[in-house]
């Protein structure tokens, strides 16, 4: 097949993903309807002299369960305590009512039966892959299948929403706005820091909606081996990329805290499984992520999500990472040239800062002499002089 022909085939092959997961997730969307995933905002409180809690809540139509988050309350009768009785001021008990109406709100805007779901989906495709990984039986076309499943699976089908990446992003501007903290979220986001202490990553890896959509269209952009672009692929120092991560999580944490807007909402690129929610500027975003995805190995994940950012810091300590063993490794570089980003080579070498590696495995499939695997245990460096600077 002729260049220009495989280059066709890339742009045809991605327009058609794109299109088919914006459908399929507008059909989709329709089993989990009725779940409103943002908070609406609190209308003032109403106060009169001498009001009862149940005829203070009648009043500002707040139901029984945010009153007796709200006030503590043991059993019914408490409802009809005067509101002086609290020894509580106005801003007080409109501070308590704000907390409690914010949570059960939180709590509403789940769908429960969807969440344990997901989980217990992601524990059981993770696991499969984990495996997979350790016996080296990735390969390319393996990985784009196990992608599009989960892509599928935790994407279409299950939606946005819950994601490695709200769980950051919805805890931050939530108490930015309103000093909440929902406790499933922080349980949520407990567990995904799990699973990257774990094995490196893997949950982003593997697991991710919206990152295993990129590494899918990063790698139609590859050979049939998987180890270099069709169309010509960059890998971005990580310096500079990671500058602009740091940048991009502390701009939309003040604007979180000092204007109580989370910057992110609007361009969220999770919605496009949920594509009704999208607006034009969110939707001409998530464009310009995909096609990116093309040319720069999952350029959300490297540039701006807050998760990543979380991760990496978390994934210096995994118990389980990509390792290298130098008693076999012949320096041939094999695996630092397949790798989509420049995280292999950091690996390899030990002479920088290590990426975010996604383990993807990519690296363990290429090497010639079996030197790589997904193991526990520390990161040796190389012998001196195992890796001379190229000519």
């Amino acid at each position: 097949m002729s260049d220009t022909m495989n280059k066709t085939r890339v742009w045809l092959t991605f327009f058609s993903l794109v299109v088919a997961v914006v459908l399929l997730s507008f059909g989709a969307s329709g089993l989990w309807q009725g779940k409103s995933e943002k908070t609406g905002d609190t209308a003032p409180l109403a106060f009169r002299d001498g009001m009862t809690i149940a005829e203070f809540g009648l009043e500002n139509n707040l139901p029984n369960t945010v009153l007796q988050k709200a006030f503590q309350l043991q059993d019914k009768k408490d409802m009809e305590k005067k509101l002086e009785a609290l020894n509580l001021s106005q801003a007080e008990i409109a501070e308590r009512i704000n907390h409690s109406r914010t949570l059960e709100a939180e709590y509403e805007s789940k769908d429960w039966v969807k969440i344990p779901l997901k989980f217990t989906l992601w524990f059981l495709f993770l696991g499969a892959v984990f495996v997979l990984m350790r016996r080296k039986r990735i390969t390319p076309g393996l990985r784009k299948t196990l992608y599009l499943a989960a892509l599928a699976v935790f994407g279409i089908l299950l939606g946005s929403d819950p994601s490695p990446m709200g769980t950051v992003k919805d805890a931050i501007s939530l108490y930015g706005a309103k000093g909440v903290i929902f406790p499933p979220r922080m349980i949520a986001l407990t567990v995904f820091l799990l699973l990257v202490f774990l094995v490196n990553k893997f949950i982003c890896s593997w697991g991710c909606q919206l990152g295993t959509l990129q590494d899918v269209v990063f790698r139609l952009n590859r050979n049939s081996r998987d180890t270099k672009g069709i169309l010509g692929q960059y890998h971005p120092p990580f310096l500079w990329s990671n500058i602009i991560r740091i940048a991009f999580f502390l701009t939309f944490t003040l604007a979180a805290f000092v204007w109580a807007t989370d910057l992110v909402e609007p361009i969220d690129p999770f919605r496009i499984y949920k594509p009704a929610a999208l607006t034009i500027g969110g939707g001409i975003f998530v464009g310009l992520i995909l096609i990116a995805s093309l040319f720069v190995y999952r350029p959300w994940c490297q540039f701006f999500c807050p998760f990543g950012l979380v991760g990496w810091l978390l994934e210096k300590a995994s118990l389980f990472k990509i390792i290298v063993n130098y008693e076999t490794c012949i320096g041939c570089r094999s695996c630092e040239k397949a790798c989509p980003s420049t995280v292999m080579g950091a690996i390899l070498k030990r002479d920088r800062v290590i990426p975010d590696c996604f383990a993807c495995g990519t690296c363990i499939e290429v090497c010639p002499t079996d030197s790589i695997r997904l193991a526990a245990g520390k990161r040796s460096r190389p012998p001196e002089g195992k890796f001379l600077p190229e000519i």
